[in-house]
């Protein structure tokens, strides 16, 4: 099928195919429009989203419009190469990236040292000193910056002409081109004997100074696809594949459902399955959030990623590749981080109509002058000054300066910013959504009711279960002997101990056996819980975890107790969502937890679950919908989360906050980091957040306002282009001034809240 064929339309519920694809050479906002658009064009193309952190698009197309994929490949990379772009396969751009924090910095580097003994005789000026450097000496410390390192601005703006369009490159370009030009006409025409002022500084700084400027912008980009990277990481390479000859080990990628995998102590569950042989405890907390391992007996579904406790099971692969459970996760972060605007897009669109506006300029002022009878110098040095003026300096600045100065300040106070989309969005919040675990409690059980029968020494019950307990590595044993210390109880070790897999422990202490488990465990052997049972319920009721105890006597087993387990709230939790109800801002929490123990915690926390304030039984999958839930309400949603399981809803949040304490993937979907997981923090975020996107704005108009008033006045002939060029270094002067007001900002201390 060729460009011109027409394709064939598809039937109104003929599924869309839909087709990955890498794109090298993107810079900016307008790239990624341009690629869209190039990609739209292609026959029976429906849809085409340009993600320019991952440098990849996502095309749906009518089947009926190529033979097969591979036919849609090629005509999809044949139109982003005619583009002006660089087709890849999907994923390349992930797998090629450097990922060490000064990556891609040589440039920068080169640019800085070639530029510095430009700059400095400006400074001997400024001293009454002569420092100038000869004609030559500029000319050749300029070159190499104007064409070797400015050439990225050269390519995009061209491309960028070709597209009738305008952007940052352009301008770059087009400027620093008109300061190198004049300087070479300058010193090519000047009498002998006679050092004319030449603006070789100028084109070589600004050059540097926006080269800098993308470089940040792509360490951003790396932290963005690191989220993905780390979703990969929790898939083993390798899995144990149980056949006729026993265990062979082979790539993860050969798995087939249906196939039966072994999975060792301590292993990652590679892919999502069912137990078929064995009982272990599993750890899900990287997917789900919850702290507590879960019981897995023959038949119980397990999640790729997950790990495996202390059994070795046998497992019955069910879902493979793009079908899991973690393959969906990674397509839902994927997704959620695509198409997100950052404020520079503002330059952009204002540069697409900027930069043609002052070639017109430009051109009218040497017309002009030339038709008033000035020589072709005079309208010439005119014109040049209208360029020079016109320099994008103070406008590739005023982003990266106010970013790396509200940022530098916030990181002091425990709050990392890592993308312009968050800071231009976290101003506007009006709703923050909460994860419970780990997020606004402390993640971790405790022991939270001790119940003795009648007629049992509370001290001597608690002693005997915390010496069964004493050698266990579960979360509940470790909460028993933390609670039995905090007593001033001393914890011995058992005469001997035996773990009943997904049901407790039976350990002798002085002679003497004690049985320590779950209530379904003790239906199983026959205990009843007697005048506990209401207890028993009530603590259920309200969220908690509930284990057991008996003693094994002559007459059988005798319950001896119950322990109850839960959650505790942060220190501060409610004091953070009080902070941020006064400013306003609506507060819910989202909880993978039954109806009753969620609630039960909202209240604890101040929380209205009559007002909808409570998200309860939630699924790990669904989170990201309630936050859309939210967002279709018109609202701008900041999420707040810890776990893998979040990473979905934090990308797809308006404003993504992770709390240091929890996963990489959390921390690297989010814009904002609180990197001491203290919940008080939030509203920190969103004042800092709010200052510093002023401060951008702020900076854009500083920038703009010089060119206002400064081209009409080089067009008119009252600035030269040395005064010019003095305006737009004044330009860049107040740009970096006012970003550096952040610093006085001043954040909580760890143990208070912003007034």
């Amino acid at each position: 099928m060729t460009a011109n064929t027409p394709p064939i339309p598809p039937s109104a519920t003929e599924p869309l195919s839909a087709l990955d694809l890498g794109i090298g050479g993107m810079t900016c906002a307008s790239c990624v429009a341009r690629v869209e658009r190039a990609l739209a064009k292609v026959p029976g193309v429906r849809e085409a989203t340009v993600n320019l952190a991952t440098e990849s698009a996502r095309v749906a197309w009518a089947p009926g419009a190529a033979p097969d994929a591979a036919a849609m490949d090629a005509l999809l990379r044949r139109a982003v190469r005619n583009a002006g772009y660089e087709p890849r396969a999907a994923g390349a751009a992930l797998e090629q990236e450097d990922l060490s924090p000064w990556a891609g910095f040589l440039p920068v580097g080169i640019g800085l040292l070639l530029s510095a003994p430009l700059v400095v005789p400006m400074l001997g000026d400024l001293l009454g000193q002569h420092w100038m450097l000869p004609a030559w000496a500029q000319f050749l410390l300029a070159t190499p910056v104007q064409f070797v390192l400015g050439a990225r601005f050269y390519k995009a703006g061209w491309h960028a002409l070709k597209a009738l369009t305008g952007n940052m490159d352009l301008l770059v370009a087009v400027g620093t081109s008109a300061g190198y030009g004049l300087s070479l006409w300058l010193w090519w025409t000047a009498p002998e004997g006679h050092a004319p002022h030449l603006y070789f500084e100028a084109s070589a700084v600004v050059v540097t100074l926006v080269l800098l400027g993308k470089w940040l912008e792509a360490r951003a980009k790396r932290q963005t696809t690191a989220a993905i990277r780390a979703l990969h990481a929790l898939r083993p390479d390798v899995v144990h594949l149980l056949g006729p000859d026993g265990e062979v080990d082979v790539p993860v990628a050969e798995v087939l459902t249906g196939d039966r995998l072994v999975v060792r102590p301590g292993e990652r569950i590679p892919v999502d399955g069912t137990v078929h042989e064995g009982d272990t405890q599993v750890d899900e907390s990287m997917l789900t959030g919850e702290p507590l391992p879960v019981a897995r007996g023959a038949g119980a579904p397990l999640t790729g990623g997950s790990i495996n406790g202390e059994g070795r099971i046998v497992m019955a692969v069910t879902a493979v590749g793009s079908e899991t459970v973690l393959a969906r996760i990674i397509r839902l972060v994927e997704d959620a981080q695509a198409a997100k605007a950052p404020i520079q897009r503002l330059v952009d669109q204002v540069s697409a109509v900027f930069v043609p506006v002052v070639l017109v300029i430009a051109l009218v002022t040497l017309l002009g002058w030339l038709w008033a009878g000035a020589g072709v110098e005079a309208a010439l040095i005119h014109a040049v000054a209208v360029l020079v003026i016109a320099c994008p300096c103070a406008l590739g600045l005023a982003t990266p300066a106010a970013i790396m100065a509200g940022t530098g300040v916030a990181a002091k106070h425990g709050i990392l910013i890592k993308d312009a989309e968050a800071l231009e969005l976290a101003h506007k919040v009006d709703t923050v959504a909460f994860d419970k675990t780990g997020t606004l409690t402390v993640g971790q059980p405790r022991m939270t009711a001790f119940e003795v029968a009648a007629g049992q020494d509370a001290a001597e019950v608690l002693a005997a279960v915390a010496a069964v307990q004493s050698g266990s590595e579960h979360p509940l044993g470790r909460a028993v002997v933390r609670a039995a210390r905090e007593r001033g109880l001393a914890v011995q070790p058992p005469d001997a101990v035996r773990a009943v897999p997904g049901r407790g422990t039976e350990g002798e202490v002085r002679g003497q056996s004690f049985l320590v488990g779950s209530l379904r465990w003790m239906q199983e052997l026959g205990v009843a819980l007697g005048p506990l049972a209401a207890r028993s319920q009530a603590l259920q009721d309200e969220g908690a975890t509930v284990s057991a105890v008996a003693q094994r006597t002559g007459e059988g087993l005798r319950l001896q107790g119950l322990l109850a387990f839960g959650d505790e709230p942060k220190p501060g939790a409610a004091e953070a969502l009080a902070l941020l109800a006064a400013r306003g801002i609506r507060t819910v929490m989202i909880s993978g937890d039954n109806r009753g123990a969620a609630e039960a915690m909202g209240r604890r926390l101040g929380l209205d679950p009559a007002a909808g304030e409570v998200m309860a039984e939630v699924l790990p999958g669904d989170k990201a919908a309630q936050v859309a839930g939210l967002q279709a309400g018109g609202h701008t949603v900041a999420m707040v989360g810890d776990g893998v399981n979040d990473a979905p809803a934090l990308a797809a949040a308006d404003v993504g906050m992770a709390m240091g304490n929890g996963t990489d993937v959390a921390m690297h979907a989010a814009g904002i980091t609180l990197m001491r997981g203290e919940p008080r923090l939030v509203a920190a975020a969103l004042d800092i957040s709010h200052r510093t996107v002023l401060k951008i704005r702020q900076n854009l108009f500083w920038a703009f306002i010089y060119n206002a008033a400064g081209i009409p006045l080089a067009a008119l002939g009252y600035l030269s282009p040395v005064v010019a060029g003095a305006a737009m270094a004044l330009s860049s002067v107040s740009v970096m001034a006012n970003a550096l007001l952040l610093k006085r900002w001043r954040g909580p201390a760890a143990d208070t809240v912003l007034p």
